[in-house]
């Protein structure tokens, strides 16, 4: 008689910021970058509103270029929350109104796109959000079932992101909900963060939450922690962002 060992289910592991990407460690990997208050929240919800592509830069330069390779598309990019000039807005709701179906979106933000491309090695590359968590959950666990995924908070230059953290802890619960994982202690301490916590009081106690309200921009902060309210999967094919089949 045999005893057949149980496969082990694959990890779950989490960066709370975009500077300890290790692209020689992503091959093979699901990982799902997280830029709450800017990058993920709006990539969502352009790609929602019909857009057909978004390209994510990795700087300014980068976006430039891009941005000369595709003349019709719009151009949105922040450095520190701050609008880049001759750009448009790089939150959801501000860009939306700029935004046609269709169209393409060249986006550069100060860590979330950057976050984006540094992942390019990775196996399958999403932006996950809290408005996204549930139906991005659903499709890894069908789409890339008994692969280990990687949550990237992208934190902001080089610091900690309440607001990624808890992000990342909604998303971990969501997909352990879809199929079995085995969690890093990391992972474990950002379901935790999640628990019993309000995501808009999150959100707006954050340091980054802080800057945005004090430039006029709560309704920002409500759509970006209203969990689980779209559809919307957007994977990185070709370099560019586009919408996945939920």
């Amino acid at each position: 008689m045999t005893n057949a060992t149980p496969p082990r289910p694959p990890s779950l592991h989490l960066l709370v910021r975009r500077e300890d990407i290790d692209p020689e460690r992503l091959g093979g990997r699901v990982v799902v970058v997280i830029d709450v208050l800017f990058a993920t929240s709006t990539i969502v919800r352009a790609l929602g509103a019909g857009l057909a592509a978004v390209y994510p830069a990795s700087d300014d330069d980068d976006a430039r270029q891009a941005a000369r390779l595709r003349p019709d598309a719009v151009v949105a990019g922040e450095y520190l929350a701050r609008t880049l000039p001759d750009h448009a807005p790089a939150t959801p709701l501000a860009l939306a109104a700029r935004l046609h179906e269709g169209g393409e979106l060249v986006y550069f933000t100060t860590n979330g796109t950057r976050a984006i491309a540094a992942c390019r090695a990775a196996a399958a590359v999403y932006a996950g959000a809290l408005t996204n968590a549930a139906a991005l959950a659903r499709h890894i666990a069908r789409e890339h079932p008994g692969m280990p995924v990687l949550l990237v908070c992208a934190g902001s230059l080089g610091r900690f992101c309440v607001e990624d953290f808890v992000g990342a802890g909604h998303l971990a619960r969501a997909l352990r909900r879809c199929a079995e994982y085995a969690p890093t202690d990391a992972a474990l301490g950002a379901e935790f963060a999640s628990l019993g916590v309000e995501p808009g009081a999150a959100l707006a106690g954050s340091r980054v939450g802080r800057m945005l309200a004090g430039a006029g921009l709560e309704q920002e902060i409500a759509h970006a922690a209203d969990c689980d309210s779209c559809e919307v999967i957007p994977v990185l094919r070709d370099g560019v962002l586009v919408r996945a089949a939920a």
